[in-house]
């Protein structure tokens, strides 16, 4: 039998996004779709959600770590703060929250560390295997001091593609998982630009398209129905991947 996974790393792209915006269309479609993510995300949870990703050892490491989504960003703000080693560069959370933060990346650096070596699956079929360091989400939003009313953390990003920037989001569950970080190194190394450069999510019980690149900003929300499409992230508006990827 061919996974979904599969059949999605089968495809060329543009004839995957070609039907998947036709599909997206069907209102029928859609609803099966939703009822489909609904149902994984109560099985994956009810069977473990809250357990931990595997890790592996430094031997397991994979020589070569492939670069996903985009691999560099315009932004001038984004360049400016490159260009100075992003060393006036700060992370805004904000949205439903009692403390607003800017976090400068010396202060994400001085909170309590994780470093986790774990498996990056990718939607597209590949896998590699990398070691990751940063402050555990659950750190950060502590700090901020969550209100009860927020269901959601929206990653706002500073690549896009065209004029759609891109962005991700996960619900509170995730957030405060042990392995979800805000991880600014990677195999002992400050991440460079095409892995993310100066932070990206690593939400280890999820497929690699939700590891969020180039975070600028953690918005905490009640509902995702406002940002953009209102699917939850880039692709998932585009129709091309589901909200919860949970594996």
């Amino acid at each position: 039998m061919i996974s979904r996974r599969g059949l999605i790393a089968a495809a060329p792209a543009g004839l995957l996004l070609a039907g998947c915006d036709r599909l997206n269309r069907s209102a029928g479609w859609r609803a099966m779709l939703e009822s489909g993510e609904d149902l994984h995300k109560g099985a994956q949870r009810l069977l473990g959600g809250d357990a931990l990703a595997r890790e592996f050892r430094p031997d397991q490491m994979s020589p070569v770590f492939r670069m996903n989504g985009n691999t560099s960003v315009a932004d001038p703000v984004y360049r400016a703060h490159a260009a100075q080693g992003f060393a006036q560069w700060a992370l805004a959370v904000d949205g439903l929250v009692r403390r607003p933060l800017r976090l400068p990346l010396s202060a994400l650096k001085a909170m309590p560390q994780r470093r986790q070596i774990t498996r990056h699956d990718c939607v597209e079929g590949w896998s590699a295997i990398g070691q990751w360091q940063g402050p555990q989400l659950a750190g950060v939003l502590a700090l901020a001091g969550v209100l009860p009313a927020a269901r959601y953390a929206v990653f706002h990003c500073a690549d896009s593609f065209g004029t759609r920037p891109y962005y991700e989001s996960i619900d509170l569950h995730d957030a405060l998982h042990p392995q979800t970080i805000l991880a600014w190194a990677m195999n002992g190394a400050p991440l460079s630009e095409g892995h993310g450069a100066p932070l990206r999510l690593r939400v280890e019980r999820q497929l690699g398209y939700k590891h969020a690149k180039f975070v600028m900003r953690i918005e905490l929300a009640d509902s995702l129905a406002r940002f953009y499409g209102g699917k939850g992230g880039y692709w998932e508006d585009a129709g091309a991947y589901a909200w919860y990827a949970g594996i």
